[in-house]
C-alpha cells in the first residue's frame, strides 16, 4: 500500500517552504500526503525556534504524537527545521519515541533518514552546512497561483536576540540566474505571485562576484520584472540597515513589484536597537521609510516589533510608542521578547523586564498599532482594489478571500465564476484592522496571466 505523509509546520515563510520542498521530496519517493494525521504512516514536524513559545508547541505536539505510536507502532515521527538544529539529541531525550532528527542544511536526506531509521533505530544527523542548494529540490507547493522563492541562505547579521544566524548558518546568495529561472519555470507552470525569500533581502548578491559584475537586490527585482506572466513580486524580509535607494528606486520602477514593504523596527528607542545590533537609530529609520513612501504610491508598511528586551525601561518603551505613532504602520507583528538559548541577549538575565509591565506595554503598543491600521484601511473605502483571488474565506465560506497589491486581506460575496488564481476588481464598502471587504465590480474583471 502506499504510505502517507503528514507535514506540520512550526513558523515563518522559510519554513513554509522548506516543509513544500519536504512535501515534494516524499512525493518524489511515492508517498501521498494527508490532512488527517491520524491516517498518516509518515508524520514530519518541521520547526522554528524563534520564539520559546515554539519549542513548547512542539514537544506538546510530540506528546500527542506519542499516544498516537503506542497505537500504531509502525507510524514514523521526524522532526527537521530549526528546533532541530538547534537541540540536536536533546529532541530524542525529550522525546524518545521520534524516529529521525534533521536540521535545516540536510533537508534533502529527510527521505533517506526515514528509510534508514525503519529498522527501529532513531537516527540523528545534524550538519554545519548545506549538502545541497535546496531550491532545486521538488516542491508540493499549496497554491497553484503563487510560490516562494528562495534567493538567499543564512544570515550574517549579529541581532543579539536572534538565533537565525546559529541554526540557519551565514549568509549564501543564489546567483541571479538561477533564480530568474526558477521564476520564468513557475510562470510556464501557471503561477503569477512570487515572494522572494531571505534573512535579509536587501543584503543580496553581497558574496556574489566583485565590483560591477556584483549583482544587488536591485538588479535581482529588475530581472524577475521582466520575466513574462509574473504579475506581482513580493519580498521577505529587507533589513532596514540595509534598505539602498536602488532597491527603493527598483520598486517604484518595476510594474510587477507590489506596493508593500516589512521593515522590521523592533524597537524605537536608540538605546535599545544599540543593545540589540540593529545597526540603525529611530531616525534613520524613520528618513528610508519616508524615502520609501515618497518613492512608491500607496505603500503599505508593515513592521516586527518586541515588547520587553531586556533593560528596557519605561522610557525606551515610551520611545517605541512614540516612533511607531509616527511612523503609522498599516500592520505590525508584535512579539514580547523570549529569551533563545546562545544568543548574547539570553545572557541579559539580570534586565530581564517584569512579566506584568510587558504585558501592559504590549496593550499599549497593540492600541497604538490597531487604531494606524484601521485609519489606514477606512481610507481604502470607496476604493476599487486588484485582488488575487486565494479562495473561500477560512471564516466564512460563504465569502471569497483575496490580496490587494499591497498584501492587504479583502472579503468579497462569492462569485461562482471565480477561481483561486484570478483577478477581479472590488469595491471596498468596509474596513477592520485586519481586513477589507466589499463588492466585486462586475464590468471591470482582470483577466489573470
Amino acid at each position: 500500500m502506499t504510505r502517507r505523509f503528514h507535514v506540520r509546520t512550526f513558523g515563518c515563510q522559510m519554513n513554509e517552504h522548506d516543509s513544500e520542498r519536504l512535501a515534494g521530496l516524499l512525493v518524489a519517493e511515492g508517498m501521498e500526503p494527508t490532512d488527517d494525521v491520524e491516517a498518516a504512516d509518515v508524520v514530519v514536524l518541521n520547526t522554528c525556534c524563534i520564539r520559546e513559545n515554539a519549542d513548547n508547541k512542539l514537544y506538546g505536539h510530540l506528546g500527542h504524537l506519542k499516544a498516537l505510536k503506542e497505537r500504531r507502532p509502525g507510524l514514523q515521527i521526524a522532526v527537521g527545521g530549526c528546533l532541530a538544529q538547534k537541540d540536536r539529541e536533546r529532541v530524542l531525550e525529550r522525546a524518545g519515541h521520534v524516529d529521525v532528527v534533521f536540521g535545516t542544511h540536510n533537508l534533502a536526506r529527510a527521505p533517506a533518514l526515514l528509510d534508514q531509521a525503519r529498522d527501529g533505530q532513531p537516527v540523528v544527523e545534524i550538519l554545519e552546512e548545506h549538502v545541497a542548494d535546496p531550491a532545486v529540490l521538488p516542491a508540493q507547493r499549496a497554491s497553484g497561483h503563487s510560490a516562494w522563492v528562495t534567493i538567499q541562505l543564512g544570515c550574517d547579521n549579529a541581532c543579539t536576540f536572534c538565533i537565525v544566524p546559529i541554526v540557519r548558518g551565514s549568509e549564501v546568495s543564489r546567483r541571479l540566474g538561477d533564480v530568474v529561472r526558477e521564476v520564468e519555470q513557475l510562470a510556464a507552470d501557471g503561477v503569477s505571485e512570487v515572494t522572494l525569500l531571505g534573512q535579509n533581502v536587501n543584503s543580496y548578491g553581497r558574496d556574489l562576484g566583485a565590483g560591477q559584475y556584483r549583482p544587488r537586490f536591485a538588479d535581482l527585482l529588475r530581472a524577475i520584472d521582466a520575466v513574462d506572466g509574473m504579475r506581482r513580486i513580493r519580498f521577505t524580509s529587507p533589513h532596514p540597515k540595509d534598505l539602498r535607494p536602488e532597491t527603493i528606486a527598483a520598486m517604484a520602477e518595476c510594474d510587477a513589484v507590489c506596493e508593500q514593504l516589512h521593515l522590521p523596527l523592533q524597537a524605537g528607542s536608540d538605546r535599545t536597537l544599540a543593545r540589540m545590533h540593529r545597526g540603525y537609530t529611530a531616525a534613520r529609520y524613520l528618513t528610508r521609510l519616508d524615502a520609501a513612501r515618497q518613492s512608491i504610491p500607496d505603500l503599505a508598511v508593515t513592521t516586527d516589533l518586541i515588547v520587553g528586551f531586556p533593560g528596557e525601561t519605561d522610557a525606551d518603551f515610551e520611545a517605541t510608542l512614540a516612533v511607531v505613532d509616527t511612523a503609522a504602520f498599516d500592520a505590525a507583528y508584535t512579539f514580547v521578547y523570549s529569551p533563545r538559548p546562545g544568543t548574547p541577549a539570553a545572557e541579559m538575565t539580570d534586565q530581564l523586564v517584569p512579566a506584568a509591565v510587558t504585558r501592559d506595554r504590549m496593550r499599549r503598543l497593540t492600541d497604538v498599532v490597531e487604531r494606524h491600521a484601521l485609519a489606514r484601511n477606512q481610507a481604502r473605502i470607496g476604493r476599487v482594489e486588484e485582488i488575487l483571488v486565494d479562495g473561500p474565506s477560512k471564516r466564512d465560506p460563504t465569502r471569497l478571500s483575496g490580496r490587494t497589491r499591497q498584501g492587504k486581506l479583502v472579503h468579497t460575496p462569492t462569485q461562482d465564476h471565480l477561481a483561486p488564481g484570478d483577478y477581479t476588481r472590488v469595491r471596498v464598502t468596509d474596513a477592520a484592522p485586519h481586513w477589507l471587504a466589499g463588492q466585486l465590480v462586475a464590468h471591470i474583471p482582470v483577466a489573470a496571466g
